[in-house]
């Protein structure tokens, strides 16, 4: 990969980040760092990867949804309620990974900023319009900034303490089943911008490692404003392959080279695979329980195969970064 694809797309991005995305790039057509997401507290995922392969995998990911300002509990069911409080604490877990120098990547399920029900993340669920949250004065709009006011602050210390966030927001942007894909790529883009300028121009969060998460290059914002690109990918159970396609896919839609991540898949990828086919996933993470706490995706053998991989790099594999 050339030097182009180390570069943040922030000038005043910290050390960290850009420890961290030259590290990505150089292992990039080799190697894969090996991620897991967890959404609880508990973090059961972790637990059961130890007790199987004794080793942590190198990048943990967390869940952010409970950290919505605006989760409505009056009109809600026991099946969303018991997920937020499950998740509520999770950015303190985050800091004790960080604690141990291991890479961080945060996922939002936003839930709208405005008019929703349980799960409000999900358009089904909520009549907030992207098209109106973009166009500045509205109530929507207002509601957006205020939301992204909220979360910046809890972002805040990590960037204080030096810590390099693998951030992936509006994550599967190209999807319409999240409210901030439902109206369309013009909006998704609009919404992504809004974000990254707010972020790093009025909050100076220059920790973050901003990680785009879709297929489809319409959604694309553009280079100046996206570090890595990614997607997500849920093959059939125990189909486990380098997902050439799926790379090659992701390497058409940037004029230049990007370091490219699975950001979510269901299924472990080959690793020995993926090194000798030279396909340039730079790291994946594993979708948090059944993925990972069941054999209904992935085997307890072959989860101890790819990280007895040499091509898989685990925590105890990972340079210090940050």
């Amino acid at each position: 990969m050339t030097d182009k694809n180390r570069l943040p797309s922030n000038p005043e991005a910290q050390p960290c980040v850009k420890s961290v995305m030259s590290y990505l790039a150089d292992i990039s057509g080799d190697r894969i760092v090996t991620g897991q997401h967890t959404q609880t507290m508990a973090m059961e995922e972790l637990e059961k990867i130890r007790k199987v392969t004794g080793k942590d995998p190198a990048l943990l990911g967390f869940e952010l949804l409970s950290y919505s300002p605006n989760i409505n509990e009056r009109d809600t069911d026991d099946a969303c309620m018991t997920e937020v409080r499950e998740n509520r604490g999770t950015l303190k877990r985050a800091r004790e990974w960080a604690e141990k120098k291991g890479l961080i990547t945060f996922t939002w399920h936003w839930f709208s900023p405005l008019r929703g029900r349980s799960k409000a993340f999900f358009t089904e669920n909520t009549d907030y319009d992207a098209e109106r949250a973009v166009i500045p004065d509205t109530p929507e709009y207002k509601a957006l900034i205020g939301d992204m006011d909220h979360m910046a602050g809890l972002l805040k210390p990590f960037c204080e303490q030096g810590i390099p966030i693998l951030w992936r927001p509006l994550h599967e942007m190209d999807g319409i089943w999240f409210w901030w894909g439902a109206k369309g790529a013009d909006a998704a883009k609009k919404l992504w911008r809004i974000m990254y300028e707010r972020f790093t121009e009025v909050h100076r969060l220059t920790n973050l490692i901003w990680v785009w998460n879709a297929a489809k290059a319409e959604f694309y914002p553009g280079d100046d404003v996206v570090d890595i690109i990614s997607r997500d990918m849920y093959p059939p159970a125990h189909e486990h392959t380098a997902r050439r396609q799926e790379y090659l896919e992701m390497e058409r839609i940037t004029d230049e080279p990007k370091i490219v991540l699975i950001g979510e898949i269901g299924v472990l990828p080959d690793a020995d695979a993926l090194h000798r086919e030279h396909v340039g996933w730079s790291t994946y993470m594993t979708w948090s329980k059944d993925f990972c706490l069941t054999e209904e995706y992935n085997t307890d053998a072959y989860l101890k195969q790819i990280y007895d991989s040499p091509y898989a790099v685990t925590k105890d594999e990972l340079p210090v970064l940050y």
